[in-house]
């Protein structure tokens, strides 16, 4: 149950007052251990072809969680919701590396663990997409350990390991050093068998392979300091991943994470089965830690936390869905929203005028895309495996029971239109449950916010988040007969139905020739990402000079994601007049490769090397 208040102790003790009357309860240490970018391939988790002892003798020892999930399948965004306990996407932190403001009224799990008496440690990452960092810890750093708490207090550590990031299949090991044979290793189905994706995948393997065994020092660690009986252990991953099609995308395989809770015998009221060695088939995902967190340590829980504890005393009833977003990735503007219930995955993709494979190009560092890319252009991909090529579905449902890989789209068919119509509603009654941000453009955010947090200003009740939320559902479906609708979101006072109702007509491509004139006006808007989207679909229908003049005002103006809407749709528009070659180089001569614009000096670089060089 949720109440406003923290429990606050003024002094470091080993025994917390517990809400619910006056008997002092010992509580637990806490140990978090977190890897990077792996989904479920672990041995208890059924993958035959992993090697991880050390997981598979955790969860042996306690209990696995079969439905985790990551609210957001890319670090910055997860860690923000595990840290915050507010979705990301309502928080103000959904696009990927933002670091904007929080708001003053979000306290952040360490520092509620540490009023509640606990020393708090982290080992090292903190990433929390916002301006808040180690500050919040007792200490955070490459040193930093349980080991340095005061005597007699309870700790809550966390250890993080990068071992299976994606970033370690960058560089290909040679051959000879790979434990595993990539003739060997299963590849997805949606992968072509190149011999760079089975080379990427033996060398992943072997990445998680190397992950468990940090995670088994760890767990010895805490056994020879004797320390073992009286703290939790909790493992998880960050997000799913590393391939391309899992890691940033909100499928089964970039947010599905492994989830391992042991739970010494003395607190066996914290169990969440009678027995170990059990699996938990409850939905949780990152959303519910922070609350769980503060639930074992006997306090309240305050009514802005979104999630639920799923571990402790009084925890809610099992809930029906998961959910998931994505917003910007690094240089690319994309937008999907996603929902779980434990048999079946839906999501609402906003833009599908954009393909799958949007040029990354942290994600393109990796040789096996780089090699999925050549097979795909030179006809050697099924229909499975070109789809990621392709644009993509409004709408893509799953029975994960009997379509693991997501690869058979019920979504068209009349058989599941009741599965659909309810998770479609339970989207659509989350998004506007939580007041997403995302259904605003990153530009109108910064500018209508001014000096507010994004969450402040976005809970202040000025903004007409559900009629937002209509408009861009109308404007995604691509329905020729709503084409008057669209036309009216541009005449709209909210600059962000405005741009819906331009990415609607873009959407329409030659079907919405009748309304050029409109898309002229709207070319002119105030709002330049009303502007930039009205000259993409403009440039589409012929109208060029009209799109060229909003793209120049785009990227001469001082305003990064502005800059940054306008070189997407240059890039994907192929557009080398001379004209944008030089806007572009302009941009990149001004922005430079500096730790403010790196996207942007990304995104101009990709739009460049398309062109072939400067």
């Amino acid at each position: 149950m949720k109440q406003i208040r923290f429990f606050i102790l003024a002094l470091p003790i080993v025994a917390i007052v517990c809400s619910c009357g006056s008997e002092k309860k010992e509580v637990p240490n806490i140990l978090w251990i977190t890897s990077e970018d792996n989904s479920p391939l672990l041995g208890c988790y059924g993958d035959e072809f992993a090697q991880t002892p050390n997981l598979d003798k955790l969860a042996s020892e306690g209990f696995l969680f079969i439905h985790a999930y990551a609210n957001a399948p890319v670090c910055a965004p997860a860690r923000n919701t595990i840290a915050s306990g507010v979705y990301a996407s309502s928080g103000g932190h959904s696009n990927m590396r933002s670091n904007y403001d929080r708001s003053k009224t979000l306290k952040y799990h360490a520092e509620a663990m540490k009023e509640l008496g606990y020393y708090c440690t982290n080992n090292r990452k903190t990433d929390y997409n916002t301006n808040v960092g180690d500050e919040i810890w007792d200490e955070c750093s490459d040193d930093a350990h349980y080991k340095n708490a005061p005597e007699g207090n309870p700790w809550f550590a966390i250890f993080n390991t990068t071992i299976s990031h994606e970033s370690k299949i960058h560089d290909q090991l040679p051959i000879e050093e790979l434990i595993y044979n990539p003739k060997d290793v299963p590849v997805l189905p949606y992968h072509p068998r190149t011999p760079d994706m089975e080379h990427d995948w033996a060398q992943y393997y072997q990445r998680i392979h190397e992950m468990d065994a940090f995670v088994g020092e760890k767990l010895k660690e805490l056994e020879d300091a004797g320390l073992a009986d009286n703290t939790i252990v909790i493992y998880y991953a960050d997000h799913g991943g590393v391939f391309a099609r899992s890691k940033r995308y909100v499928y089964e395989s970039g947010t599905h994470v492994p989830f391992i809770v042991r739970i010494p015998e003395k607190f066996k009221y914290l169990w969440p089965k009678d027995k170990t060695n059990s699996k938990v088939d409850r939905l949780i995902s990152f959303v519910d830690l922070f609350p769980t967190l503060l639930n074992i340590a006997g306090a309240d829980i305050p009514d802005y936390l979104q999630g639920e504890a799923f571990l402790g005393e009084e925890i809610s009833p099992d809930p029906e869905y998961a959910y998931m977003f994505r917003d910007r990735m690094d240089e690319w503007y994309d937008m999907s929203r996603a929902v779980r219930n434990r048999k079946y995955r839906y999501i609402h993709n906003y833009m599908p005028h954009r393909i799958y494979c949007l040029p990354i190009a942290y994600l393109f560092k990796a040789k096996s895309i780089q090699s999925w890319e050549e097979a795909y252009k030179n006809g050697e991909c099924n229909e499975i495996q070109s789809a990621f090529w392709e644009k993509k579905p409004v709408e893509e449902l799953y029975d994960i029971e009997n379509d693991p890989f997501e690869i058979n789209n019920l979504a068209l068919n009349p058989d599941y239109k009741d599965v659909l119509m309810e998770m479609r509603k339970a989207n659509r009654d989350w998004l506007v449950k939580i007041k997403d941000n995302g259904f605003m453009p990153e530009d109108e955010q910064l500018k209508q916010a001014g000096e507010r947090t994004l969450y402040d200003f976005f809970q202040s009740g000025e903004v007409q988040i559900a009629k937002i939320i209509d408009a861009a559902e109308t404007a995604s479906f691509g329905d020729p007969a709503n084409i008057d609708v669209l036309v009216s979101y541009l005449k709209s006072d909210e600059p962000a139905i405005r741009y819906w109702g331009a990415i609607g007509l873009l959407i329409l491509e030659e079907k919405a020739m009748s309304e050029l004139a409109e898309l002229k006006v709207a070319s002119e808007d105030e709002s330049v990402s009303v502007a930039t989207a009205a000259a993409e679909a403009l440039y589409k229908l012929g109208a060029k000079e009209e799109a060229y003049k909003a793209f120049t005002r785009a990227l001469q103006t001082d305003r990064e994601f502005a800059q940054t809407q306008a070189l997407n749709a240059i890039y994907l528009l192929d557009d080398s007049s001379d004209i944008m070659k030089a806007e572009v180089e302009s941009l990149l001569r001004r922005i430079g490769d500096t730790s403010k614009g790196k996207y942007n000096y990304r995104a101009a670089m990709g739009v460049i090397d398309k062109w072939g060089g400067l």
